[in-house]
């Protein structure tokens, strides 16, 4: 919805969920431990991650670059999916990779999916929307949103780390998932991807 959203709008699409993959990616292409919570904080705090219009017509909503090298579909990889979480649970990467995300937020017409962009990157922002569906839907439009990609995927595993994610987000000390105050919540379960996109797309006019 949001990638659609920013395209009629003709904004950047920017899932910040892009750049914790990214340093995740790069932690393990480095070698350093997941549980390495210094050593990954590191990272979060040198690399140099930036989100652009997409130059290629091959999928992608955007380009994810790490210190300019284009790591687009890495950050999609098995391994990545699989270690995101607990990357993304460290307060230090958290606050490290806010203020990146703020840094591209705040250049304007951007569409900014993320679960704490109201509540912590831009709490500022005109308009939030607190998208919300059940985990189960939310494994199964990943299931097939892989497959539609050409991939294999076995559901019941996604649908695991949807609820491990959820657990994580939702009780890590630091920026856990909840909607800001003025956020207006859209709950998609019972809801066609046409349906979402005009109640968001009405919300934005």
């Amino acid at each position: 919805m949001g990638r659609r959203l920013a395209e009629k709008l003709d904004y950047l699409f920017f899932d910040t969920g892009v750049m914790y993959r990214a340093i995740t990616w790069i932690v393990l292409q480095r070698g350093v431990e997941v549980k390495d919570e210094a050593g990954v904080t590191r990272l979060a705090e040198t690399v140099q991650i930036d989100v652009l219009p997409p130059s290629k017509d091959d999928g992608r909503a955007c380009d994810v670059l790490a210190d300019g090298v284009d790591i687009t579909w890495e950050t999609r990889s098995r391994e990545v999916e699989a270690n995101v979480s607990p990357v993304s649970a460290y307060r230090g990467v958290r606050q490290a990779l806010a203020s990146q995300q703020r840094r591209i937020g705040l250049r304007g017409r951007v569409v900014m999916v993320g679960r704490d962009i109201g509540t912590v990157v831009l709490p500022e922002a005109e308009l939030k929307i607190y998208l919300d569906a059940s985990a189960k839907e939310r494994a199964r439009r990943r299931y097939k949103e892989v497959l539609d990609r050409g991939g294999k995927a076995d559901y019941e595993q996604i649908l695991g780390n949807v609820r491990a994610r959820d657990e994580i987000d939702s009780t890590r000390a630091f920026s856990p998932l909840c909607a800001a105050e003025d956020a207006i919540i859209l709950n998609s379960d019972n809801l066609n991807a046409d349906e979402v996109f005009a109640k968001a797309e009405a919300l934005c006019r």
